[in-house]
């Protein structure tokens, strides 16, 4: 099946995203294993696409097991999100209080930090944490190009929806990556969580002392949003939630992760558990 999906990928659009890890394939050399499994991500920048790419992947994993000779065992479907359109009425209400709130007022050892991690990744250009808000967008987004993967996408499509992006990491990190973990024990991201609440708040209250936003809002989500596209689950009704996927990762690496709880009784912040002195950065 995967050197079939890898042939495929030349006849696939140039937007979509397959990625694949094979969980069970085996565990002796010189020994074909009794069953084996794949994973697939299925990945593109609109509902209907994202089924298309689901349906081959069904269709090739049959193909396949006609090919060997084997049965193949019904398919699961244990994850699903909807590329993401979030409310024009309260991103724009969102945006009016960020501007109100602001950035968190770095110190010198924030700054300090973020500017070793960047100079230690390569940025030439190594600016530290950001002091003023980006420029607004001009016009709305109308062309999804892409990003992350999250449910959110399938709560955005059956309510109003947007989520907020708060400072709480040294920005120009690759992602996916050892380095955008280091600030979540730092002052960086208590001041940028706290600005984000404040944020959140301010938003919150004005949905509930202006009726004519969340009025505004429905019109926009009906009106036009969900005009032409309506909301359609790829998750099937045999397919329950997988619960199971990480109970195993769980269980050996959960009593290691409980040595490093934090312990508020004892110490008045986490680096100072760690016996770590802020902000460490290499001296040459």
């Amino acid at each position: 099946m995967d050197i079939g999906w890898n042939f495929r990928r030349e006849h696939l659009r140039l937007s979509q995203r397959s990625h694949y890890v094979i969980p069970n394939g085996g565990d002796q050399p010189n020994v074909v294993p009794r069953t084996a499994s794949v994973w697939y991500y299925f990945r593109e920048t609109d509902y209907a696409h994202i089924r298309e790419l689901w349906e081959t992947g069904d269709t090739m994993a049959k193909a396949a097991a006609m090919m060997a000779g084997v049965e193949l065992q019904p398919t699961q479907v244990l994850g699903s999100a909807w590329p993401q359109h979030f409310n024009k009425v309260v991103a724009e209400t969102t945006w009016a209080n960020i501007q109100k709130v602001g950035l968190p007022e770095w110190s010198d050892a924030d700054q300090q930090l973020a500017k070793a991690l960047q100079k230690e990744l390569r940025n030439p250009k190594a600016e530290g944490l950001r002091t003023k808000l980006r420029e607004k967008l001009q016009g709305p987004v109308t062309e999804n190009t892409g990003g992350g993967s999250d449910d959110v996408g399938d709560i955005s499509w059956n309510v109003p929806t947007v989520t907020l992006r708060y400072p709480s990491n040294i920005p120009e990190l690759p992602g996916h990556n050892w380095a955008n973990a280091i600030s979540m024990a730092t002052p960086i991201a208590h001041k940028g969580v706290l600005a984000g609440a404040k944020v959140q708040a301010m938003t919150l209250l004005d949905l509930l002392t202006r009726p004519e936003l969340v009025e505004q809002a429905w019109d926009y989500f009906r009106d036009v949003q969900t005009k032409d596209t309506k909301y359609e689950p790829l998750i099937r009704k045999q397919d329950v939630p997988a619960i199971w996927l990480n109970k195993a990762t769980m269980e050996k690496y959960r009593p290691e992760m409980k040595k490093y709880y934090y312990d508020p009784s004892r110490y008045k912040t986490y680096l100072e558990q760690l016996g770590i002195q802020y902000p460490t950065v290499r001296t040459s």
